[in-house]
């Protein structure tokens, strides 16, 4: 496969782990399609995508899985790589978000977050920008088989950093994001190459 600008579009699937319809970590996933770079496109998953999934259960893991756990299946494992942006619940990830991790490390060897290239940033109305969330869903996104690659990218004070719209305003903010997408491309190319 072809590297950034080297002739083939990589796509990049975004995920919020929030389901709020004003979200700063949806927000921050828009600023991302805006800030991606040459042959990167960024396409924002919906939030109904983590919303409509039942409960991980393994009895319901066999043969044919619910539709939702299918949708999601396919869509993370068909995007060149993933960039999930999380909040902080609690000191950690939000369950939804989690429960979509465990759906799509399933089943173990074929699942779609096998070997898939992934980042992980995070917003939070707080001073530390989500980092104990984004820690904690690097390590799990690791163990569940994907390449977690690049560094955090906390924002904190969310709500100073985006108009009403929902639009980001600071300018470093956006070129950090370029720049991690550039990583995550580059990241990305061998796993495909190799596969």
């Amino acid at each position: 496969m072809a590297g950034v600008g080297a002739g083939r579009l990589m796509k990049v699937l975004a995920v919020s782990g929030s389901l709020r319809a004003d979200s700063f970590n949806t927000s921050l996933l828009r600023a991302a399609i805006e800030a991606a770079p040459e042959g990167v496109e960024v396409d924002l998953l919906e939030p109904s995508g983590i919303a409509g999934l039942p409960l991980y259960d393994q009895d319901l893991d066999t043969g044919d899985v619910p539709e939702p756990v299918a949708r999601l299946r396919e869509a993370w494992g068909s995007a060149d790589a993933i960039l999930f942006s999380t909040p902080e619940y609690n000191g950690s990830i939000p369950g939804g978000l989690k429960n979509a991790i465990d759906w799509a490390s399933r089943p173990r060897l074929e699942a779609a977050l096998m070997n898939q290239t992934v980042s992980v940033i995070g917003a939070s109305t707080g001073q530390f920008g989500a980092m104990w969330a984004q820690a904690d869903l690097r390590k799990v996104l690791g163990a569940a088989g994907a390449r977690v690659v690049g560094d955090e990218l906390p924002v904190t004070h969310a709500h100073e950093k985006f108009d009403s719209s929902g639009r980001l305003l600071d300018a470093e903010l956006f070129e950090r994001l370029r720049l991690l997408l550039e990583t995550l491309a580059t990241e990305a190319v061998p796993v495909s190459v190799a596969a």
